[in-house]
């Protein structure tokens, strides 16, 4: 067996550890009893240990020594999996083993500690995944010679810094105040008819799974549950997406399905021949959320995919007041600028104010420049300055909000909007070879499917994130094509 097939070997038995792993985390955040909590979190933290113990092998150095001098062909594979592998290298068992737990217990008080503003019972848990968050982050801060949270970054961004991070968000905020109160303005003498009555949870699943068909989710291949955070987890032979349900309304929780069938046909849509290795995943969390986002905003929020959404949802809902599923009610619904507390609830407009703020705070947090203890003062003072609200006191509705910090991911939030920026150029570059709208209003979204899938999704992890922006553009990452999105859809 060459050098190469043994790295193989051996990344794809991690992979089927991961697949373990990422099933109990999806069954933990839907549908596991609350009594469960602290056995899984036991088995979560056993089974990333014994992860880390693979990924961290003594054989993988010789193994990666004889393969870098007698293998050019899989340069790309290789590549990844050494990536991965000293991402792993540098963190001592018992701090992964740790986080784990802490993350875990974290994560799971928080979802009743959220809806009881509990600040002071989540900071007791979170006290401790910011600590064992700031510990790795400077181990891997020396190993890389760089800040501790530009360490982290990678993570999820690789080759991104803060001070690349910066100069598109300074950018971003030097117009982005000024076009969302000139939108607000503009929507102020619009009559909107907000959705009125009763929404039971079984039809708001019949309309989302009839959306997610004509998205052309694989049903083979993957599923739709519910949790109390909407994500995209499982592995790309068996995806699993979860949405959140409120009866009152079902706006949201459609166009989140949307959202995270995005996430999902980016797994499908990854390369079969190197499923179970570094270089057939997903390039970046920032490229994952472009595709996520490409489905919400470039075809969920269209005109013509607006109308496909108005025609489904009165044949679900039926309605005495057919002006609330009427296309042209649903366009308004649908492009509502507001400010608003909720990240996962706010509108195209004013989301990057709501990714800026938090990772200004992680930032800070993780390079030591702030207390854990600081952070509701903190979110409250960039709330009232970004989007001129209050927090103080409101914890669920601010710092509480979000499940990404409860287990330490930290580095994360960033993604958002450079997935959005990623999204609009990719519609930009599709537009130059697809009538776009004329696909959409068609019904049959293959067309797109395919483009995404010869520029995006088949690529998998071959290329840098530069390079496989740059192949399906012509350009690497060019903010110009968000700013003029949004200003030809809202003025």
């Amino acid at each position: 067996m060459s050098s190469f097939d043994k790295l193989t070997h051996h990344f794809q038995s991690i992979s089927n550890l991961q697949h373990a792993y990422s099933m109990l985390s999806w069954d933990n955040a839907s549908v596991m009893p609350s009594g469960g909590a602290e056995a899984r979190s036991n088995a979560i933290a056993e089974l990333s240990t014994l992860i880390h113990q693979k990924m961290t092998s003594p054989a993988l150095e010789e193994l990666f020594s004889e393969v870098e001098a007698n293998d050019t062909i899989n340069s790309a594979s290789v590549r990844e999996m050494k990536r991965q592998w000293s991402q792993a290298t540098v963190l001592p068992e018992d701090l992964v083993r740790a986080k784990s737990i802490a993350g875990t217990k974290c994560e799971h008080a928080w979802r009743t500690q959220r809806g009881d503003n509990d600040w002071a019972g989540f900071e007791k848990n979170w006290a401790e995944v910011v600590k064992l968050s700031q510990e790795e982050a400077q181990i891997r801060a020396q190993a890389k010679n760089t800040s501790p949270y530009d360490a982290m970054l990678d993570l999820y961004e690789p080759g991104t810094t803060s001070e690349s991070l910066e100069l598109v968000f300074n950018d971003v905020k030097s117009w982005l105040p000024l076009l969302i109160d000139q939108v607000i303005e503009k929507q102020a003498f619009e009559l909107v008819t907000l959705p009125q009555g009763h929404y039971p949870r079984e039809k708001q699943k019949a309309l989302g799974l009839d959306v997610m068909k004509l998205l052309q989710f694989d049903f083979e291949h993957g599923r739709l549950d519910e949790s109390v955070h909407p994500f995209c987890g499982g592995v790309p032979s068996d995806v699993r997406i979860t949405t959140r349900y409120d009866e009152s309304e079902f706006i949201q929780s459609l166009m989140g399905i949307v959202h995270e069938t995005g996430h999902a046909r980016y797994e499908q849509g990854l390369p079969k021949s190197l499923a179970g290795l570094p270089a057939g995943e997903a390039r970046s969390m920032g490229i994952h959320e472009s595709q996520s986002l490409f489905f919400e905003m470039q075809i969920g929020r269209s005109n013509p995919f607006i109308a496909h959404l108005a025609r489904l949802a009165e044949q679900h809902f039926g309605s005495s007041n057919s002006q609330q599923f009427s296309q042209d009610n649903f366009q308004k619904l649908y492009t509502r600028v507001k400010k608003d507390f909720i990240r996962v609830d706010a509108d195209e407009l004013t989301y990057p104010a709501h990714v800026i703020l938090r990772y200004e705070i992680e930032r800070d947090l993780i390079n030591g420049k702030i207390k854990y203890t600081d952070v509701p003062e903190l979110w409250n003072q960039k709330m009232q300055q970004y989007m001129g609200l209050s927090t103080e006191g409101n914890f669920k509705n601010g710092c509480m909000q979000d499940i990404h910090w409860t287990d330490g991911a930290f580095g994360y939030f960033p993604s958002y909007t450079l997935g959005a920026m990623y999204a609009a150029q990719f519609m930009a570059a599709m537009r130059k070879n697809i009538d776009v709208d004329s696909v959409i209003v068609s019904g049959d979204l293959t067309p797109i499917f395919s483009w995404l899938s010869d520029n995006i999704w088949s690529k998998g992890s071959l290329l840098t994130t530069d390079e496989l922006v740059k192949q399906a553009t012509g350009e690497t990452l060019n903010p110009a094509h968000f700013k003029d999105h949004l200003r030809n859809r809202y003025l």
